[in-house]
């Protein structure tokens, strides 16, 4: 049974954008797996709720949602770009004449030589193309770019299983191979690419691999120094609190940001910002103290 995103964001058909994106940060940071490090289930309502929103914050997504009770109705996806032509690199080495090349990857003959870094192959009579690449977007959180993640994609009836790497940011590009438009006359297919959008997260800031935090210290804590506890990506961390820390001080976590994509094993910082609390009710003995503290201080 196809899974109704609106039940599982909690708002009507009729929701609008704004709407969708209170849903989706309200549940988000209700269900965050940091928010719920002894619950299980909660990691998994976490991802279905991306999900949902994924859906239902992309209009095209959304319209073809509400027609079709699913985002790939026959396998359909976005193209990009016009026809390609199949590309053979001769820049490294061990290629062989350009004629054994096409005859190899067409099973054709009679090719003469030649240069450069592309080539089209004649079919019959037409010229054999490679198909269009595609492009369609996924939504991950934020916790599922730290860690690596994956997604399922129906192609032309076919479940494909798509890995995203640890460190993905948004605009970052998955290829997959052979799974664009297919090719004309006999000509290769292009490449899907998954476009990963990554959706702001209730708990973290990124820049870049760099992440930043706000924690709250009690006043007592930031007068007199002490230690916090400090939610991060790959679990909690004590902080030590200086005595006299300001509100709005910053402190770097070396390495406890995000994965550097590409770089295994290298991570960005990770940027506590202090907020200072105060006590909201005080008694008759207790405001007569802190005023006593107060003129004490003057």
């Amino acid at each position: 049974m196809a899974k109704n995103y609106y039940d599982i964001l909690g708002v009507g058909k009729n929701a609008s954008e704004k709407e969708i994106k209170q849903a989706f940060r309200r549940l988000a940071k209700k269900y965050h797996p940091d928010a719920n490090p002894n619950d299980p289930q909660a990691e998994t309502k976490f991802k279905e709720i991306n999900e949902a929103y994924e859906i239902l914050s992309d209009p095209e997504k959304r319209v073809q949602y509400d027609r079709f009770g699913s985002v790939f109705p026959g396998g359909g996806f976005g193209g990009n770009g016009g026809t390609r032509y199949t590309h053979v690199n001769f820049g490294g080495e061990g290629f062989g004449d350009i004629g054994d090349i096409l005859e190899n990857l067409f099973g054709r003959s009679g090719f003469g030589r030649s240069s450069g870094w592309s080539s089209t192959v004649r079919e019959g009579q037409g010229w054999a193309t490679q198909g269009r690449d595609l492009e369609q977007t996924v939504t991950i959180s934020l916790y599922e770019a730290y860690h690596g993640t994956s997604r399922r994609v129906t192609k032309g009836g076919r479940t494909i299983n798509v890995n995203i790497p640890a460190g993905a940011r948004t605009g970052t590009k998955v290829r997959i191979a052979g799974e664009g438009e297919p090719g004309a006359l006999g000509g290769p297919a292009g490449d899907l690419y998954l476009v990963v959008e990554v959706a702001p997260d209730p708990t973290y800031e990124r820049n870049g691999d760099d992440l930043t935090t706000d924690i709250r210290v009690d006043m007592f804590t930031a007068m007199l120094g002490g230690e916090v506890e400090v939610p991060t990506l790959s679990g909690p961390v004590r902080l030590t609190i200086p005595a006299g820390t300001q509100s709005g001080r910053k402190f770097r976590l070396a390495g406890k940001g995000m994965p550097r994509l590409k770089h295994k094993g290298e991570y960005g910082n990770l940027y506590v910002r202090v907020l200072i609390t105060v006590p909201e009710h005080l008694n008759d003995e207790q405001r007569r103290l802190v005023e006593q503290l107060r003129d004490s201080l003057r």
